[in-house]
C-alpha cells in the first residue's frame, strides 16, 4: 500500500526531490500514436514550458527535468527561507496567479478598509497557502492537472491522464542528488532519443549546455539558466544559494556517466567523442589555468579577443590592440 505523502516529505531532511509522473493512456503523452498516426511531440514543450512557468510562483527550484514520450522527471528544490520571506500580500498575489482565491483576500488586494476578524482571516489564509507554495504535492498537482486539461481539451475526452498519484523521492544528500540529476539528464540517451547530453531537447542539462558555451564564467551563479537552480561551487562560507557542485564538474560527470554505459545496451554514447566541455569550447587545461592566475594574466580588460578589440577604441585612445598587456592572454584562454 502506497505510503502517504506527508511521510515522503520532509523538509527537515531533505530539501531536494525527484518526482516522476507517467501517462496512464496507451497513446503517448508524447512523440507518435503508431496506431493513429497523430505527432504529439509539441506536448514536450507544452510540459516544459508550464514547468518553468510554476516555478516562478513556487518556492521551488527546478535542479534538473527530462520530459520523456510517456513520462517526465524533475528534480525539485524546496526553498523555504524564500517562502518566509514573502510577506503576506505576495504570497496572496502570488497563490491568485494560480487560483481566483477567495471574496476576502480579494477585497485585501484591492486595498479595501477590512475589519479585524477579516484581517486575522487574511493571515491564516496566507499562512496556508504560503505552505501550498513550498510544497511538493501541491507544485505537482498543479502542474500535472494543467497538463491533463490541455492534453483532454486536445484529444476532446475525459477521464484520467496520470497513472496514478506521481512517484516522489527524497534526496538526502549531495552523492544521491549528483546521482539522481545525472540520471535524470541521461534518460534521452538511454531512450536513444539523443546522442549528446547537449542535444537532449526537452531536458535540463541542454539549457545549461546551451547557456555554459555563451558565458565567460560557466561556474558563476549568476551566468547559468535563470529559470533553473544555479550551481553555487564547492561548499563554503558565505556560500550563494544552489547546487553544491561546480557547473563544469557536472557536465563532466554527466558525460563521463553516459560513456559508461555499455555499447551493447541501449542508448549507449560513441566513446570516441570529445569530452563534454571541448564540444562546448570550454577547454579544462585553459579553464583552471584562467581561474587559478586571473590576476596575473590580465590588467584592466578580459573577454576574448574580438570583444577586446570592438571595446579598446573606448578605452586606449587609438593604442594598437597588440600593444596592451593581457591581449596573447585572451587570444589564448578565451579561444573556442
Amino acid at each position: 500500500m502506497p505510503k502517504p505523502r506527508k511521510e515522503l516529505v520532509s523538509l527537515a531532511a531533505t530539501p531536494y526531490y525527484h518526482c516522476v509522473s507517467r501517462c496512464v493512456r496507451r497513446a503517448f503523452l508524447c512523440g507518435t500514436d503508431q496506431h493513429s498516426g497523430q505527432c504529439f511531440e509539441h506536448r514536450r514543450a507544452w510540459i516544459e514550458e508550464l514547468l518553468i512557468q510554476q516555478s516562478r510562483v513556487f518556492a521551488v527550484d527546478i535542479a534538473a527535468y527530462a520530459v520523456m514520450s510517456n513520462h517526465f522527471h524533475v528534480v525539485l528544490h524546496i526553498n523555504e527561507l524564500r517562502a518566509k520571506n514573502w510577506p503576506n500580500h505576495e504570497v496572496i498575489e502570488r497563490w491568485h496567479s494560480l487560483y481566483k482565491g477567495n471574496l476576502i483576500t480579494q477585497r485585501y488586494l484591492q486595498g479595501e478598509t477590512l475589519i479585524p476578524a477579516e484581517l486575522d482571516a487574511v493571515e491564516k489564509y496566507a499562512n496556508l497557502w504560503r505552505e501550498r507554495l513550498m510544497s511538493v504535492s501541491w507544485f505537482m498537482r498543479r502542474l500535472n492537472e494543467s497538463i491533463a486539461r490541455k492534453a483532454n481539451e486536445e484529444d476532446g475526452c475525459t477521464g484520467h491522464f496520470w497513472e496514478g498519484r506521481f512517484k516522489s523521492q527524497a534526496l538526502l544528500d549531495e552523492k544521491a542528488l549528483a546521482a539522481c540529476m545525472a540520471y535524470v539528464d541521461l534518460n534521452p540517451i538511454r531512450a536513444q532519443m539523443a546522442k549528446t547530453p547537449e542535444k537532449s531537447d526537452f531536458t535540463s542539462v541542454k539549457k545549461r549546455c546551451e547557456k555554459a558555451k555563451s558565458a565567460h564564467n560557466p561556474n558563476h551563479p549568476q551566468q547559468q539558466p535563470k529559470d533553473l537552480q544555479p550551481f553555487a561551487g564547492y561548499v563554503r562560507q558565505n556560500m550563494p544559494e544552489g547546487i553544491p557542485f561546480r557547473l563544469t564538474d557536472y557536465l563532466e560527470l554527466v558525460d563521463w556517466t553516459g560513456r559508461q554505459i555499455r555499447s551493447s545496451k541501449k542508448g549507449s554514447m560513441d566513446k570516441n567523442l570529445p569530452p563534454i566541455l571541448g564540444r562546448l569550447g570550454i577547454n579544462a587545461e585553459k579553464w583552471l589555468n584562467l581561474s587559478q592566475h586571473f590576476g596575473e594574466h590580465f590588467t584592466a580588460w578580459v573577454g576574448n579577443a574580438e570583444n577586446l578589440q570592438n571595446s579598446i577604441e573606448h578605452f586606449s585612445q587609438g593604442k594598437v590592440l597588440q600593444r596592451i598587456r593581457g591581449v596573447t592572454a585572451c587570444r589564448y584562454l578565451f579561444a573556442a
